[in-house]
């Protein structure tokens, strides 16, 4: 693609990158990505994305913007609390790159419509609250052949992995990593545990850090490990998983 001079200046310090270049960079601004959660992941991620270049993302929430989120949720602000997540999220993004194209999803993904949206986009981000919405999109990503970037964080811990299981040999799915849902009440969450504003952020960076190296195919992918983040002991651990072969999602 031919770029603007503006768009030049703006993203010279990423084509300067060998891994990315002009190429790259034209990629980055012809992709789409749909960001589920626009709260204490999906604001550094959201954001990160915009300054990227990323040319569509897609944001998913049905919040609104409430005094408490803005702790950790630091794409939102006191003027926006009221409103829906996904139009104080769009706002500030298209304040940070008018390039990026932002397309609103005021909705709750679910398994009847989750395939639908997520088959729009190229790559997927998932930083939701609710393991149903988890399972949820990750057997749409499956079917849709989409991957996933998936990350979790509550008090001072967080998580992150990549999901490729549309893919053959040994790329596990959520569901392999994480086979059943936890008993009711026995998971903690942020409003009922609490979350470190500034853990939420570097989860959400990292998860932003894992979507470009997808969607420029640089670098080596999470797919199969799981980060783990202790904040407290500054500590950062990876477990390998694998594909299980009785996996409800994506066993052969």
């Amino acid at each position: 693609m031919a770029f603007r001079e503006d768009q030049l200046y703006r993203y010279s310090r990423n084509i300067l990158l060998k891994e990315v270049g002009a190429a790259g960079q034209a990629r980055l601004l012809a992709s789409r990505v749909l960001v589920i959660g626009a709260g204490g992941l999906g604001s550094p991620l959201l954001a990160y994305l915009a300054a990227a270049g990323v040319g569509t993302i897609g944001i998913v929430d049905d919040d609104a913007v409430d005094l408490t989120n803005l702790q950790r949720q630091i794409i939102h602000d006191v003027a926006s609390i009221g409103q829906a997540k996904v139009d104080s999220a769009a706002s500030a993004l298209q304040g940070l790159n008018p390039d990026v194209t932002v397309e609103r999803h005021n909705l709750r993904l679910n398994a009847g419509n989750a395939l639908d949206l997520i088959q729009r986009y190229d790559i997927v981000a998932d930083g939701s609250d609710s393991i149903e919405t988890r399972y949820a999109v990750n057997e749409a990503c499956h079917r849709a052949g989409r991957t996933l970037v998936s990350a979790a964080v509550v008090q001072f811990d967080g998580q992150l992995t990549t999901l490729k299981s549309h893919q053959s040999g040994d790329f596990p799915c959520y569901r392999c990593l994480f086979p059943a849902a936890p008993a009711a009440g026995l998971t903690p969450t942020c409003s009922n545990a609490g979350v470190l504003g500034a853990a939420a952020g570097t989860m959400g960076t990292l998860q932003a850090t894992e979507i470009v190296k997808e969607l420029l195919g640089i670098g080596d992918s999470l797919s199969g490990q799981l980060l783990l983040y202790d904040a407290l002991s500054a500590n950062f651990q990876k477990i390998r998983y694998h594909r299980r072969a009785d996996c409800p999602v994506c066993a052969a």
